[in-house]
């Protein structure tokens, strides 16, 4: 079978200034694109409007730009997939969401975030919950009543059944969607669509084939391939990636300002100090020393690349 063209995707969430965590995937995706001779989109994941703002996303293109990593398509240079702002796309996302009823798949939920931990036991692994199906028999007559003093989310029905994949950095994975996810939203209550159904549906009519993200998303994967079942299309293949921590273990936060761009383009002229110094601990380099994205596309290889969390020292950008 003829391989197509690698089609990548950064997808930023402009909630606040980029960290040195989302500086960090945005060099790895370009790389991994531009080393296959791939095509990149840039697309702004902005669907929480209250916290996602036009002008946040003005300054991350700015940024990326002074970082050198360009893109094929985006919200600045077109493309035939526009509009690449998420909360432009309302219109996709509720024709997937309408496919998905159709299918008898999708049912109203009315429980509030503290009914469903209180009815749900931890997931071991991580301290999450798994949804415990309160809504899903719900008659039409309990729906219509409940319906008169809460505003539902929409849940998708998951089957009992493992996905599994091959990721391209951590190897195979797996999960039973009914035992350790349950039914998850398409859509909440406030009538914004969920990260995992828009995401399916933006990559689908994108054509993106190639998914570079951090290892934290790792496990919405399954999720994510049952809704291209369901959709009928063909997943793209996926590569996640260690996460840059605190010392204490705690990941990068755009809340806590850890090391954002601001910070570091008042204190370099250049990005090579800050890409060459990634580079390095993330094994790409032997040593830490200033280079461009340009400079190490020649050395970009998988194999080189760490598969644990890398912890950032105070001081060390």
């Amino acid at each position: 079978m003829e391989q197509q063209p690698v089609r990548g995707r950064f997808a930023p969430s402009p909630s606040g200034r980029m960290h040195l965590g989302n500086i960090y995937c945005a060099l790895v995706c370009w790389l991994a694109v531009r080393s296959a001779g791939g095509q990149l989109l840039l697309r702004i994941e902005d669907l929480d409007t209250l916290r996602c703002t036009r002008e946040n996303a003005r300054v991350l293109l700015d940024d990326l730009r002074w970082l050198g990593l360009d893109w094929d398509e985006g919200p600045d240079v077109g493309g035939p997939n526009a509009p690449y702002f998420q909360s432009d796309r309302f219109d996709r996302y509720a024709a997937a969401l309408h496919t998905l009823e159709q299918a008898g798949l999708v049912y109203p939920c009315f429980c509030s975030r503290a009914e469903i931990h209180a009815a749900s036991a931890p997931h071991l692994s991580d301290g999450s919950v798994v949804y415990a199906g309160t809504c899903r028999g719900l008659t039409p007559a309990r729906r219509a009543a409940l319906a008169r003093t809460r505003r539902p989310a929409l849940r998708l029905r998951v089957p009992d059944e493992t996905f599994g994949f091959e990721d391209g950095h951590y190897g195979p994975q797996s999960e039973n969607l009914a035992q350790n996810c349950g039914d998850f939203i398409l859509r909440r209550s406030d009538g914004v669509y969920a990260y995992q159904l828009a995401v399916v549906a933006d990559d689908i009519l994108m054509g993106v084939n190639q998914v570079v993200r951090g290892r934290d998303l790792l496990g919405s994967v399954p999720r994510q391939l049952y809704l291209y079942r369901l959709l009928g299309a063909q997943p793209p293949r996926y590569w996640h990636i260690p996460m840059l921590t605190a010392p204490d273990g705690r990941r990068l936060s755009k809340r806590e300002a850890d090391l954002d761009l601001g910070e570091l383009r008042a204190r370099y002229p250049g990005p090579e100090p800050i890409l060459g110094r990634l580079a390095w601990r993330c094994g790409l380099l032997d040593r830490d020393e200033p280079a461009s994205a340009r400079d190490l596309l020649p050395l970009f290889d998988w194999k080189r690349l760490k598969t644990g969390d890398i912890a950032v020292a105070p001081g060390e950008f």
